[in-house]
């Protein structure tokens, strides 16, 4: 802009005076927005008379705004433009802020494109090592995370004044006695569902008694606990990144800071061990809903009654395969609750961004509970329990 404000309007011009080494481009008047189109004609009908070896004279020129500085590049070329900014006494320095502003811009966008274009096999060799290194990213900062919650959990462990009974207690109601419906009611239909497989495929080998040991181990061993963990990683998960991420984004994370507390006691902690406690019990919940489904259908297509159902599971199916399921509740509880929170951390001010990590904590609490439920049916099978 110039730094004198001119009270008369002067349409810009460029008028080109001469041929060959003589010739003079002369820039007269406002070259502004409110003259865009005029003056676009008139560079774009110079463009191409232009010699090297083309004087420009700038004393007559006007206002300068960023339209304007941009017809410029465009009619000078970049070597011109780099000339006048390095000539003191071309331009004024705000001039020249200005028009440097503007071929760094323009120039840094068309540089794009230029360059090497790559090939497929290399294309995809790049994505799968931006993928590991975003992976193993993801594992450190995890890790560390964990450790960070250990270490405060140990510390505050032997304080019972620090102990957040109210902010535990919340958090329970939260993430255990209001999932119970939805638990129930999900679980419930899985076992039936269930239940009607194993009789319509056990049926025709006369073994559809066999329908409740199928139901029996599914839900104790796998189904109870893996429904559950799914159900509480979409719903606590993205709850407790929602959360954390609300408050780092309005800046309360910081605030929580400068008033001397830890944010890893104020609002993991409570969320942590509230869901410790909540999952297990879920999980129990779920297993009785899945049986109950399929005892359900068992008496009503494969007329086993519901004492002959309980008194079958009570003979075949023993109790190591309800501490099995049981066992995993907590592991599951404990990485879901740490994943949800430790992305509600990384949020970075915006409401994209805490929708965004919000999606990330629920596709990563799945991820993870079903990877580690196949190590552990694993670990499980081999060692024959």
């Amino acid at each position: 802009m110039s730094a004198t404000p001119r009270q008369e309007v002067r349409p810009g011009e460029a008028v080109l005076a001469g041929d060959g080494a003589a010739a003079v481009l002369c820039l007269r008047g406002d070259w502004t927005l409110a003259h865009h189109a005029a003056l676009r004609r008139q560079a774009e009908a110079l463009r191409g008379r232009l010699d090297a070896g083309t004087r420009v004279e700038l004393a007559e020129l006007g206002t300068l705004d960023t339209a304007g500085a941009r017809l410029l590049h465009g009619l000078l070329g970049s070597e011109r433009v780099a000339a006048l900014l390095a000539d003191e006494g071309a331009l004024s320095r705000e001039r020249r802020a200005l028009l440097k502003a503007v071929a760094d811009a323009i120039e840094g966008r068309e540089e794009r494109p230029i360059g090497d274009e790559g090939y497929a096999l290399g294309d995809v060799l790049a994505h799968i090592g931006h993928t590991m290194l975003v992976f193993w990213r993801h594992v450190t900062s995890l890790t560390g995370f964990i450790g960070l919650i250990l270490e405060t959990a140990l510390r505050v462990a032997v304080q019972p004044r620090r102990w957040r009974m109210t902010a535990l207690v919340a958090n329970l109601e939260r993430t255990g006695l209001d999932a119970v419906p939805i638990i129930a009611l999900l679980t419930f239909l899985v076992g039936a569902v269930v239940a009607f497989l194993g009789a319509t495929v056990l049926q025709n080998f006369g073994a559809s008694i066999f329908t409740v040991d199928l139901v029996a181990y599914s839900f104790l061993r796998e189904f109870g606990v893996l429904l559950t963990a799914i159900i509480v990683a979409g719903r606590t998960a993205s709850s407790f990144t929602a959360q954390i991420g609300s408050m780092r984004a309005n800046e309360e994370i910081d605030a929580i800071r400068v008033l001397g507390l830890d944010p890893i006691e104020l609002l993991v902690l409570p969320r942590v061990y509230a869901l410790l406690i909540a999952l297990p019990i879920l999980t129990f919940v779920a297993m009785i809903a899945g049986i109950v489904g399929g005892m359900l259908v068992s008496a009503t297509t494969l007329d086993i009654s519901p004492v002959l159902f309980l008194s079958r599971i009570q003979d075949n199916v023993g109790l190591i395969h309800f501490w099995v399921g049981m066992a995993k509740a907590p592991i599951f509880a404990f990485l879901i609750a740490v994943i949800g929170c430790l992305e509600g951390f990384r949020v970075q001010g915006s409401a994209q961004s805490v929708g965004e990590h919000t999606t990330s904590a629920v596709v990563q609490s799945i991820f993870v509970v079903i990877v580690v439920d196949a190590i552990a049916a694993l670990f499980c099978m081999e060692m024959g329990w």
